[in-house]
């Protein structure tokens, strides 16, 4: 392993040309801070440098991939004195997700547990999505007054179309492994035990084939799937930072630390 034990995103480039990146902050189901969200870019740009890595799989230490943003660690500041959601989203988050549809070599998750919020986001960008059993999806954005990004508002209607996509977004329930396998969102379940044997087999097995074939299939279905993904995230970071103004905003992160049901003014 070159990263220390300390690092929230662990690095690993296997013998088998496979780089594995660990979301490595499991006393928080590997909530996202800003710290966090700039190892896992770090890694992701190590990735794409590195000739002798030719496919990356992405999975989570502990229980789980990732409970999404860290509410506890809150967030930087604007000049309102309001959460400067805008130059979080713009300057760490959504550079990831880009990083990994842009990464010229196929990238597949492993979600080991919960993917809760920008953490499925980050499972959805994937190439190729495995899943254990036991795992669930959640786009959590509305029990706190927000909305869904990451992408998910562009990549989630290209695999479940527009009914599923609003069922999603608004209900902000927990999507079961196997429903998520049902509804395109992953390519395959396993027993949890198995997971990561899986999922490191299927990532060496891309390592071996033309990865130049990859690169360009991958390209091509981008610009038909997601038409224009910049301009998309650049849309979910300004309606999240106008979000994080409402008095909902702060009723729902209050209301989540309190394990109590929000009260939404709609305001």
């Amino acid at each position: 392993m070159t990263a220390t034990d300390e690092a929230t995103v662990l690095w690993e480039a296997t013998r088998a040309g496979v780089g594995r990146i660990t979301l490595n902050r499991p006393s928080t189901l590997n909530a996202w801070t800003l710290p966090f969200g700039r190892e896992l870019l770090a890694a992701l740009e190590r990735a794409g440098a590195d000739e002798g890595v030719r496919a990356v799989l992405v999975t989570g230490a502990g229980r789980g991939f990732s409970s999404g943003a860290d509410l506890r660690a809150g967030f930087e500041v604007a000049d309102d004195g309001l959460p400067n959601i805008r130059r979080e989203l713009d300057e760490v988050y959504h550079p990831v997700i880009k990083g990994v549809r842009a990464l010229e070599k196929p990238v597949v998750a492993a979600v080991n547990g919960p993917a809760v919020g920008i953490g499925a986001s980050l499972a959805f960008a994937c190439d190729l999505v495995l899943a254990a059993e036991s795992a669930f999806f959640q786009l959590a954005f509305a029990n706190i007054g927000l909305m869904p990004d990451g992408g998910s508002t562009a990549v989630v209607p290209a695999a479940v179309g527009k009914a599923r996509s609003f069922e999603l977004g608004l209900l902000a329930e927990r999507l079961p492994a196997a429903r998520a396998l049902e509804w395109g969102l992953v390519n395959a379940v396993h027993l949890d035990d198995r997971l990561l044997e899986e999922a490191g087999a299927l990532a060496e097995r891309l390592a071996q084939g033309p990865t130049r074939s990859y690169a360009a299939t991958k390209r091509a279905l981008n610009r038909s799937l997601f038409g224009d993904l910049d301009a998309q995230l650049a849309l979910e970071a300004e309606l999240q930072h106008s979000l994080a103004r409402t008095r909902d905003f702060p009723e729902g992160v209050m209301a989540f630390a309190e394990k109590r049901a929000a009260s939404f003014e709609g305001r």
